[in-house]
């Protein structure tokens, strides 16, 4: 993979805020040709920087609305165990492994807050996590 230049990582920014910018706009915005905007495009693609697009829906329109951030701690040896009991929750978006005092990451949603508790009890509830703890993402700054 080839390093991201100033006008990749810009590029990459617009197209994070709005996916569905238009060449000509980018290009305007980004002040180049839209050619430049096309070939940058192609190539991170291509080279694999964009693996893809994906849709965003207002926040008040998504049924998994309660968002959360789960850091867990696992007992020994555990993790391995633990993450492939986890990655069959489908409230977990996603899962990171980390340095520090956590082990492991959750990204967590819930349709509701008993829901969300419910989570909650399930993800103590593995074997191996000895610890664990949980922020309510309460409104998104940036994307």
């Amino acid at each position: 993979m080839t390093a991201l230049t100033d006008l990749d990582r810009r590029l990459l920014s617009a197209l994070r805020e709005d996916g569905r910018t238009p060449v000509a706009t980018l290009a305007r915005t980004l002040g180049v040709a839209r050619a430049t905007v096309n070939s940058r495009l192609e190539r991170l693609i291509n080279n694999g920087t964009i693996v893809g697009f994906s849709v965003r829906i207002r926040e008040e329109s998504d049924p998994m609305a309660i968002h959360a951030i789960a850091f867990i701690e696992v007992e020994g040896r555990s993790a391995d165990k633990v993450i492939r009991q986890l990655r069959g929750f489908p409230e977990i978006t996603s899962l990171h492994t980390t340095n520090g005092g956590w082990d492991l990451v959750a990204e967590l949603r819930a349709e509701s807050l008993p829901g969300f508790d419910q989570i909650l009890g399930r993800i103590r509830g593995v074997e191996g996590i000895v610890n664990s703890e949980t922020s309510l993402l309460l409104s998104s700054v940036l994307r």
